[in-house]
């Protein structure tokens, strides 16, 4: 059962072309139907489509210009993997601004990175002595970036939400709406 929320909350969810589908759209549909008001943020206008399996798949309306937002803006980040996407975000200066504005609020905001989207968390240089879980094709990347590496399949660390697989959206979604629906710590 999912918690609604009873005040406004915003949610990011960073993508460019090649987003893993199902990361996007079931993570955003959560989101939705628990009252928060979510934004697709990209690198342009317009739309961009997702891939699903071993194909392209559906296009999503882009909301917002990335070089046109800040972290500040939202109470929430979201990073879905995918075969391009990440590649594309992580060349991108204004992406990586971004993602970094989510950890240097002394505030708690959740950030989730499923899969691939940790590359972005990477670039941000924002893993020193976290805990994370690992896609395998990062693992020794996360290491050397200072992360600390847990074999599972789901991490939290202190608002850092981590997956390394799509499989478990569901508990990962419930999980980023309760944190949305505690007290701010200022």
């Amino acid at each position: 059962m999912l918690t609604t929320l009873s005040n406004n909350k915003t949610a990011a969810i960073l993508a460019k072309d090649g987003f893993e589908q199902c990361e996007l759209i079931e993570t955003r549909d959560a989101l939705v139907s628990a009252g928060v008001d979510v934004h697709i943020i990209s690198l342009e206008p317009g739309t961009i489509i997702g891939w699903n399996g071993s194909k392209w798949g559906i296009e999503v309306d882009v909301d917002r210009v990335v070089s046109k937002v800040s972290a500040d803006d939202y109470d929430a980040l979201i990073l879905p993997g995918g075969l391009f996407n990440p590649d594309a975000l992580l060349q991108d200066k204004d992406a990586i601004r971004f993602v970094k504005g989510f950890f240097t609020d002394a505030e708690l905001k959740p950030v989730v990175a499923i899969n691939q989207g940790t590359w972005l968390l990477l670039e941000a240089d924002v893993l020193k002595n976290r805990l994370v879980a690992s896609f395998p094709t990062v693992l020794n990347r996360l290491r050397n970036a200072g992360a600390k590496v847990v074999d599972r399949d789901l991490v939290v660390d202190k608002g850092l939400y981590t997956s390394r697989s799509s499989h478990n959206l569901a508990a990962l979604n419930q999980q980023v709406i309760q944190q949305l629906t505690k007290p701010r710590v200022h």
